[in-house]
């Protein structure tokens, strides 16, 4: 995938895993989750005068060496370059978003998921979408509920299109409500194939990217999450009650923002963060 040579040891160290890393389902769990507890989705490059490029040596270089985190692209196509490296056979997809405000879904390349093929099951893979997403895979092999933890996801499959859905913690139960979060094809794809997708999310007042600086993490028993001048904690009361216990968000001054990604999610920018939270432009488009 690179020219660039993976320190495959120093990667599972950044995330936080030891172990045998074998091509195998247990491993395969282990890494995802690993991932995604330590490191963030996050944009802030966007918004310290910074230029997101989908290099595999920059990802490489940002999220392993500095200790940073990224969004889908950067996550997404890091990750895939690890498990490579393990020996899985994974393949990208091009995903598309929900939008909470239109109600739309994002224009194709919106979103880069994995697809993992494993002793003849597929999963799904994505350690790159932020508080909806899922926290070990998810099986390409069935329609019905798959739930973890405190969520319920399902994927639909409606004429070669894919769609994850969940039901979020009031709408549980076998009458509940499914939400979609994002739609995918199973058409391979490539990382250069998002770089036109890359800079609109830099770029478009369109995107929440643009629009918002910020910055979660998944944490054992809940979430923690920095957006423009807010930072907002979740606690589940546990995994086997499923509900949220509680959700504290407080205001922060723009110069204890530095400390707060410093403190409690390991970010250290080189540049001076400019604060962001502002209202996502509908786009004129809409699929």
């Amino acid at each position: 995938m690179s020219a660039v040579e993976m320190h495959v040891e120093t990667y599972l160290s950044r995330i936080g895993f030891a172990g045998p890393a074998e091509p195998s389902l247990e491993v395969l769990r282990s890494v995802h989750t690993a991932h995604l507890m330590s490191v963030p989705f996050e944009n802030l490059t966007v918004h310290s005068g910074g230029r997101i490029q989908l290099d595999p040596s920059l990802l490489y270089d940002k999220i392993v060496n500095q200790r940073r985190g990224g969004f889908c692209c950067e996550n997404n196509g890091l990750f895939c370059w690890l498990l490579s490296e393990l020996g899985f056979r994974v393949t990208m997809l091009s995903g598309q978003v929900k939008g909470s405000i239109t109600g739309r879904y994002g224009p194709p390349f919106d979103h880069l998921v994995l697809m993992v093929s494993l002793d003849g099951h597929r999963w799904l893979c994505d350690v790159g979408f932020g508080n909806a997403g899922f926290s070990v895979p998810l099986s390409l092999e069935t329609s019905g509920p798959q739930e973890q933890g405190h969520r319920v996801y399902r994927i639909r499959r409606d004429t070669g299109t894919c769609f994850l859905e969940w039901q979020r913690e009031e709408n549980r139960g076998p009458d509940g409500d499914w939400t979609e979060i994002y739609k995918f094809s199973l058409e391979p794809r490539r990382l250069e194939d998002f770089d036109e997708m890359c800079l609109y999310h830099q770029s478009s007042p369109c995107s929440l990217f643009f629009c918002k600086s910020l910055c979660t993490v998944l944490k054992p028993g809940g979430r923690l999450t920095y957006i423009g001048r807010k930072l907002s904690s979740t606690t589940f009361l546990s995994e086997e009650a499923g509900r949220v216990l509680e959700t504290t968000t407080r205001d922060l001054e723009d110069e204890e923002i530095p400390g707060v990604l410093a403190e409690m999610f390991g970010v250290v920018l080189n540049s001076p963060l400019v604060p962001k939270d502002e209202t996502i432009t509908p786009p004129p488009v809409m699929y």
